[in-house]
């Protein structure tokens, strides 16, 4: 079998529908998100955490998958209000919704990519995962010793290259490689990150920017 239509043969019309079907449950919870007290956000935060680690022993389990997947998707819309909201009244809906629509447009772009030029981006998985690990203890950090506005500007830009390998990596990989339809939750989850965290990046980089103006 060549790897033209090994590609043909992957369910991608169940993968994209699934994700899709996540962004609006995500979606949902965002919306219902502003009802919930602000001392549960952190508790739901650990949750997110817990369902990330349960998947990967569900994976090969369909319904459990799925079912893990959704509320995920549920729960992290719901710890994505504090973020949302606090941007948009920093930059205003107008510009956050424009800062969606930029980074719906380069995910796209880039998982289109990934996939109709077959090239190998797997080998970005080590650096990418260091890096993520280096934006988290940066995220600490800043908690304690808060940067100034030109490192977090670089440090967000440094952020969004890293999504934007992810996406690469992400997609290249099952371009190459492959998944069954067990797989597919799972790969929703990863690639719904990707988006959202390249979404929050490029918000971060906008803020700081607006700040500086």
């Amino acid at each position: 079998m060549t790897l033209t239509s090994h590609v043909k043969n992957q369910p991608y019309s169940k993968l994209f529908a699934a994700f899709f079907s996540g962004l609006l449950v995500a979606t949902a919870g965002l919306y219902t998100g502003q009802y919930v007290p602000p001392a549960l956000f952190l508790p739901l935060v650990v949750v997110e955490i817990i369902m990330l680690i349960a998947m990967v022993f569900a994976r090969k389990r369909k319904a459990i998958g799925y079912l893990l997947m959704y509320a995920f998707m549920a729960i992290s819309g719901l710890t994505l209000y504090p973020a949302i909201s606090t941007y948009i009244s920093i930059l205003g809906a107008t510009v956050v919704l424009q800062a969606f629509a930029v980074t719906t447009a380069a995910f796209g772009g880039i998982a289109i990519f990934a996939m109709v030029s077959k090239r190998d981006f797997t080998f970005l998985g080590n650096f990418l995962f260091i890096s993520v690990i280096a934006l988290i203890a940066l995220g600490i950090m800043n908690i304690f010793l808060p940067f100034s506005s030109t490192t977090s500007l670089v440090i967000s830009g440094f952020g969004i290259l890293v999504f934007v390998g992810y996406t690469l990596y992400d997609f290249s990989r099952l371009t190459l490689y492959g998944f069954s339809d067990q797989d597919i939750p799972r790969i929703v989850v990863s690639v719904y990150l990707d988006f959202v965290n390249l979404f929050l990046y490029i918000l971060q980089f906008m803020g700081i920017l607006s700040r500086n103006d």
